[in-house]
């Protein structure tokens, strides 16, 4: 029979050993080799067997504790270990400098807030699904490893993400595991004995309640609301059952946790341990949206009483919003009627879920062009005043693609940045390769520019040879599982050749990463896999969501091809691809494989995993490796963007990449000198590792994070909420005089001199533009007025304007609009337009953009961008 709920006795250990629990409870071991290896030495067996302390140390005998406990080395080595991880937890680090070496005038952040709906730390805390939680994960170590102030937020979910299998005839087959929180390395959050808990008021009368466990990861708590408390009936208590497991409605309720929960277990947690309150929130994708709106509710429902726009520029201050998403399907997005039924209003219009707050107020902030639709990636963007795309080319896909949120601006000017995503290279990198090179990037990488061919070659074979016996262990077990016998299995012990060509491509098995484009000739695919002489093996893995059956039917045809008794031995389909398993194939793989349709990859950290292991990337050029592929550390896949017809555009790149494996991958590598080294693909490694290394770190990106985000944003909070927040209420008035006079500004004209004279001459043009400009209201000093000059284009349109602000004359035209005027000296030749606009202008505005509010001249199309004028001619150019 089976048991109907589950819990975990622990036995307490001797005092000698009492360090080990401390050990496992903070997931530093995850990337920390001493303490892995000191629970190896615990007992080798099960340390192999589970790759979890805290499991190991549930099961091994007394017998063996007490001969540990007597053990004076191992407890000196014990003491040892300790110690250090309190060293790391306490001593500075590198945003203690940061901090120390701001000006004055400047402020650090106090707590940042990173809120995820997913965190991969390990495989021993499964509540990840795939990138979105393993960057978040990553971005947790690597703020720890820097020392950052750092509160990680999230859900606990009580069955996690699913584990999968495969049937007889390869399609997917989903279990979800039970995830018991006392046997993970998770404390629940009390006062004073007594468990935390937050509520979040549901419509109905109904409460949801959510206790709070904390996850140590090094320095860096993450808190993890957990719904399944005996307070909350049957359907609330399945709130956290499952990551991204249920229908819509299931999915805001978790949302709503984790926004508005998790503000308020943020709360709990600073002032159990009279912690300093974060002064920066980060929103990792759209789903932590509502955690803007119960920050305002707090400030209007404070001893403050701020009103809403005094509360909401507050918030929008130090708001962060990353998008993760380059296409329009990937976005969060409610019925409108949805998210009003949870809103909850009262007789009054107010929200009971956000009391003070007017609900229609709320639902504005995710308005999108479908007014049945609740966007919450446009609310993410309403209250973060500042957001980011993770890829260079990312954010540039984001600008275009949430251009309406900013009407009137070119999606150059649309103020979404880019933080490229990066990896924990501690967690990622094999041990052979932190052995020859230790440090952080830039010392490993010197390192790396240090070793031998012959060293680098041995790595890769020895890291090669481990992932072919994962690949027969894992291919013999998922038979077993599909219930095939060992009798029939026998084969899977001899499957792929340590020393052949090893192809790696892992990753969800959604449509755009064409997991199936490889097969698109089978035949040629197979006569690449089967070439005698030059062999190739690839090894498959990646899951397909549950509601995915188009995922699925991919997986299952290239399970299909796996089972061809020609192809079998050098092509697999490895499944439940997790942490555990990535590791192997990151470190193993030859070459990482990676072919979606560009720009649909927002980053795709894989390949960054298999670099910082020597692996050399053969990528369309998406994502990361649009930004960071040089000819020396991989291959660049030429992509067919212009074909519309998706299917010839498919035959297209199948063949580039056809043509890339045949005639330079697979000849370099089976290039070899004398002593069997392929030299120039040695070469091609150590400059992957050396170079490309440092560049893909996730410390690298948590530095930008910090310098370019979070930096910025506690210097705006510390600025808006100063003397009493005088500087929000300011902004508040000043986006009502906006509300009201805005529609009156014009620019009615603009008058150019100089440049006649100067368009025969050889000294450079010399143009002053004079715009006259209507306020109302307004005051010159309370607008931004720009010129705009550059080449135009066939249809007016001008090209990369250069922008100069232009200064009020303090004087007026005869019908009373004001002055501004800029003298501009165009440096580029050939046919020139100008233009000029009329922007807001105010202390707390980060970008001339936020506002998405902007005016051109009468009479242009002002929604379709600058106009332009007669040409320029520059003198001296052709």
């Amino acid at each position: 029979m089976k048991a109907f709920r589950r819990f975990t006795v622990r036995v307490p250990l001797p005092t000698e050993l009492s360090h080990l629990v401390t050990l496992a409870r903070n997931l530093r071991w995850v990337w920390h080799a001493p303490t892995q290896d000191l629970f190896a030495s615990v007992d080798p067996a099960l340390w192999e067997q589970t790759g979890d302390p805290l499991q190991m140390l549930a099961d091994i005998s007394p017998e063996r504790i007490a001969e540990l406990a007597a053990d004076a080395a191992f407890t000196d080595r014990l003491a040892a270990v300790h110690e250090d991880l309190v060293h790391y937890i306490s001593e500075p680090r590198w945003f203690g400098d940061y901090a120390d070496a701001l000006p004055a005038e400047d402020v650090a952040p106090q707590a940042i807030a990173y809120f995820s709906m997913e965190f991969g730390i390990s495989e021993v805390l499964p509540i990840y699904s795939g990138g979105l939680g393993i960057l978040a994960g990553d971005h947790l170590k690597a703020a720890s490893d820097l020392g950052l102030p750092l509160i990680g937020v999230g859900l606990f979910y009580r069955s996690g993400y699913f584990h999968q299998s495969l049937s007889r005839d390869g399609w997917q087959v989903e279990r979800y595991p039970v995830n018991d929180p006392t046997s993970l390395p998770l404390t629940l959050l009390t006062d004073d004995g007594a468990p935390v808990v937050v509520t979040v008021s549901m419509p109905g009368g109904r409460t949801l309640t959510a206790q709070v466990w904390v996850a140590t990861v090094g320095r860096i708590p993450l808190l993890l609301l957990d719904a399944d408390v005996p307070s909350n009936d049957e359907e609330l208590r399945n709130v956290t059952d499952r990551l991204y497991g249920g229908d819509q409605d299931h999915r805001i309720k978790q949302e709503i946790l984790l926004g508005v929960g998790g503000v308020r277990a943020v709360r709990e947690y600073v002032r159990i341990g009279d912690r300093p309150e974060p002064t920066v929130f980060h929103m990792n994708e759209g789903h932590a949206g509502f955690l803007g709106v119960e920050r305002i509710r707090e400030l209007v429902s404070s001893d403050q009483g701020l009103d809403f726009d005094s509360a909401e520029a507050v918030v929008r201050a130090s708001n962060i919003f990353t998008t993760h998403t380059p296409v329009p399907a990937g976005i969060d997005r409610f019925p409108s009627d949805m998210v009003r039924h949870y809103l909850d209003a009262d007789e009054n219009g107010t929200s009971r879920l956000l009391p003070g707050l007017s609900a229609e107020t709320v639902l504005d902030l995710g308005d999108e062009a479908d007014p049945g639709v609740f966007n919450m990636a446009h609310m993410g963007f309403r209250l973060g005043q500042r957001s980011n795309g993770v890829s260079q080319l990312h954010g540039e896909v984001s600008r275009k693609m949430f251009s309406a949120l900013w009407p009137g601006f070119d999606a150059d000017e649309v103020p979404i940045g880019a933080v490229t995503n990066g990896v924990h290279g501690p967690t990622w990198t094999a041990r052979l390769w932190q052995d020859l090179m230790p440090g952080d990037g830039s010392a490993a990488a010197r390192a790396a520019a240090d070793l031998s061919t012959d060293q680098i070659w041995q790595v890769r074979a020895s890291l090669r040879a481990g992932l072919v016996e994962e690949v027969r262990s894992r291919s013999h077990a998922s038979g077993r599982d599909r219930g095939f016998t060992d009798a029939e299995l026998g084969w899977t012990a001899d499957i792929f050749d340590p020393a052949a060509l090893t192809i790696g491509f892992a990753r969800r098995a959604a449509t755009y990463k064409r997991l199936t484009l490889m097969l698109r000739d089978p035949e040629r695919m197979r006569r690449i896999l089967t070439d005698p002489e030059r062999p190739v093996q690839l090894v498959i893995a990646g899951k397909a969501h549950p509601a995915d059956d188009g995922g699925k039917a991919l997986i299952q045809q290239v399970v299909r091809f796996t089972e061809d008794p020609e192809m079998r031995d050098r092509i697999v389909f490895l499944p439940d691809y997790d942490i555990s398993m990535a590791r192997h194939i990151y470190a193993g793989c030859d070459v990482w494989l990676n072919n979606p349709v560009r720009p649909m990859e927002a980053c795709g950290t894989s390949g960054m995993k298999s670099a910082l292991n020597g692996g050399l990337n053969l990528s369309i050029l998406d994502g990361w490796w649009d930004e960071m592929a040089d000819g020396e550390n991989g291959w660049a896949i030429p992509s067919a963007e212009g074909v519309t017809d998706e299917h010839r555009r498919d035959d297209l790149e199948a063949e580039a990449l056809y043509s890339l494996l045949e005639e330079s991958v697979i000849p370099l590598f089976y290039n070899r000198n004398p002593a069997g080294i392929p030299e120039r693909w040695v070469e091609m490694v150590r400059h992957t590792v050396s170079r490309l290394g440092p560049k893909v770190q996730a410390a690298r990106m948590v530095r930008d994070y910090t310098t370019a985000l979070y930096g910025p944003a506690a210097r705006q909070y510390a600025s808006i909420v100063a003397d009493d927040h005088a500087a929000a209420h300011d902004l508040a008035a000043y986006r009502h005089l906006l509300d009201r006079a805005w529609g009156s500004v014009q620019i009615v004209g603009i008058d150019e001199t100089g440049a006649a004279e100067s368009r025969s001459a050889d000294s450079p043009v010399s143009l002053t533009l004079t715009a006259h400009v209507e306020l109302g209201e307004l005051r010159p000093d309370q607008v931004s007025v720009q010129a705009l000059v550059g080449r135009i284009a066939d249809d007016g349109e001008i090209i990369d304007p250069d922008v100069a602000p232009m200064a009020p004359l303090g004087t007026a035209d005869p019908s009373g609009r004001t002055l501004f005027a800029a003298t501009i000296v165009p440096d580029r030749s050939g046919r020139h337009g100008y233009t000029a606009r009329v922007l807001p202008r105010h202390a707390q505005l980060s970008d001339d953009a936020e506002l998405g509010l902007v005016r051109y001249p009468v009479g242009t199309a002002a929604d379709a961008g600058p106009g332009s004028t007669e040409a320029v001619l520059v003198p001296g150019m052709p």
